[in-house]
């Protein structure tokens, strides 16, 4: 479930919505509190919608599997960019406008377990190639590669799952802006020559398809 939050017109709190967000995910911040302190490590994971478990896998020689078990965060981060004050209507009207930040992130919070069988192993690492391969021409296959070299592999990496018992969704596409100003942003982000503020723009406009007025009631 969706937790509760402090600006509810960027909270993302549909069940399907934040599922469907998970299905998208790749690199996650995987996030632990142990013996010696907080442990980090970058993973990228896949959703299991029907087990409700987030999967991935470490380097054998990374010491967060060592870590034991217990509660876990993970982070996901969407696109993100710098709005500038400039990309408003309004401050040609008024000026009281200042800069800020769009962006898109998950947090999923539940328990952590570590894996060494290479039955779940493989598996794992077949879902992840699937999950990245499909849209190629001609995808690779795990079973592509010599399977002594996958063998050697599975005893040289650990898996990891997460159980997905509460997921915090925030999307702030200026949705507590006016429609023009919002409608501002958007063209100033597609007109920049970054790949970041070209992403939000194109999420923004995703959402001004679907929603209408920023997708939400600020109320």
């Amino acid at each position: 479930m969706a937790a509760p939050f402090y600006f509810p017109v960027f909270a993302v709190d549909d069940p399907l919505e934040l599922d469907a967000m998970l299905a998208a995910v790749g690199l996650g911040t995987l996030i632990t509190n142990g013996p010696g302190g907080l442990t980090v490590t970058h993973i990228p994971f896949v959703f299991d919608p029907a087990a409700r478990l987030l999967r991935g896998h470490v380097s054998f020689r990374n010491p967060h599997s060592q870590t034991g078990e217990g509660d876990a965060l993970v982070l996901f981060s969407g696109p993100d960019a710098y709005v500038s004050p400039a990309f408003y209507p309004s401050k040609a009207v008024h000026g009281r406008v200042a800069p800020t930040w769009n962006y898109e992130f998950l947090h999923v919070h539940g328990p952590v377990r570590w894996i060494n069988d290479p039955l779940w192993l493989r598996q794992n690492l077949e879902d992840l190639t699937n999950r990245h391969e499909h849209n190629r021409a001609e995808p690779w296959r795990v079973a592509d590669a010599p399977p002594d070299f996958t063998e050697k592999l599975l005893l040289r990496i650990v898996g990891v799952e997460v159980g997905v018992e509460r997921i915090e969704g925030r999307r702030k596409f200026s949705q507590n802006e006016s429609d023009g100003n919002r409608m501002g942003v958007i063209a100033g982000l597609a007109a920049s020559a970054g790949l970041p503020e070209q992403r939000v723009a194109a999420a923004m406009m995703a959402q001004e398809a679907v929603c209408g007025a920023g997708g939400s009631d600020a109320s």
